[in-house]
């Protein structure tokens, strides 16, 4: 395998921390340091995990052949920038960057000094949807909800872009066919940008996806279903397990006759999917340091995460219409 890959983490706050640990512990990498510029945090941190904490951005990249960007989303840009400019390939959580423009410039960057930029859509290395791949067709219908209790992080943004972008990250992959139509609806509740929102997409070809997500819940859950032609998928992104429900080979089923709840276990197939209990960040960190060291290609490329921030913010700007036509009827 050779040397380890030298890679640090730009931004040690919840996210960041999770992953310097894993990256750590990975015998085909060497934490060469970590940056944030909170220095309480930094030392923390750097106490914590038993590694270096660097005195500046421009040191920590000095050292590096790779890094994660776990900043806030504002941030993004221009750490990501400084990184590339370097020739250091980046990981950079999601969204990708608070606006299409400032994503084109990573991207454009990325390009012009030719190193990776990977988007940390982490619900892709899911082990209940790797589990249920083979099974996975066109979906038709997908329906998600994403629900978590009010906390600091990530209300930087509104919650389209804090949570229901992983979905819409999973639905744009999976449904392989452009939006035609986005509607949605949210309703900021503590803080000034939307805390709840839902939004229906429509695609060319028929497909519809239904998502919700809420920062403002009392349960945690993390929950889609695809439903197909072939049958009806459902997933527990957060205990890492599912199902897919389809009917038995060789039924036929004849209008005339009457259904039972026994009846239906006779002729549907119950197919339970569980997880190979790999934690997702660290399928994601391993997936990205491969793409760097010429294993396979970039999972989640940055073109995917621009289509994903597009779309999310597509919706917010149908919550902004909807909220200004309340205010003014006329």
């Amino acid at each position: 395998m050779g040397s380890p890959l030298a890679v640090g983490v730009v931004g040690v706050g919840s996210l960041g921390f999770h992953h310097a640990r894993i990256l750590r512990a990975m015998p085909e990498v060497r934490l060469a340091g970590i940056w944030d510029v909170r220095a309480d945090r930094l030392s923390e941190v750097a106490g914590t995990l038993e590694t270096h904490a660097a005195g500046s951005l421009e040191a920590l990249l000095s050292q590096v052949a790779a890094c994660v960007v776990a900043v806030p989303t504002e941030a993004h840009e221009a750490v990501a920038i400084e990184a590339i400019s370097r020739g250091t390939h980046v990981l950079i959580e999601k969204p990708i960057a608070p606006s299409l423009e400032a994503a084109d410039r990573i991207l454009h960057a990325a390009e012009r000094n030719g190193v990776l930029v990977q988007i940390g859509h982490v619900e892709r290395f899911n082990g209940a949807l790797r589990a249920c791949e083979p099974y996975l067709e066109e979906p038709l219908f997908v329906e998600s909800h994403r629900l978590a209790p009010f906390g600091p992080r990530g209300t930087d943004v509104a919650v389209v872009l804090d949570l229901m972008i992983h979905d819409l990250d999973l639905v744009l992959s999976l449904m392989r066919h452009p939006v035609i139509s986005v509607a949605a609806v949210g309703v900021p509740v503590l803080t000034p940008s939307p805390d709840i929102a839902n939004a229906r997409l429509e695609f060319e070809g028929g497909g519809v996806a239904n998502l919700t997500a809420s920062r403002v819940s009392l349960e945690r859950m993390r929950k889609i279903r695809f439903f197909q032609k072939s049958g009806y998928m459902s997933l527990d992104l957060a205990a890492g397990t599912g199902e897919y429900l389809r009917l038995r080979e060789g039924v036929t089923l004849a209008p005339e006759a009457p259904m039972t709840p026994s009846g239906l276990q006779e002729i549907v197939e119950r197919i339970p999917f569980r997880g190979d209990g790999r934690e997702p960040l660290q399928a994601e960190l391993e997936s990205f340091v491969g793409a760097v060291r010429g294993e396979g290609p970039v999972a989640v490329s940055g073109r995917a995460g621009r289509a994903a921030l597009a779309v999310a913010l597509e919706i917010v700007e149908r919550i902004e219409e909807r909220h200004v036509a309340h205010r003014d009827p006329s």
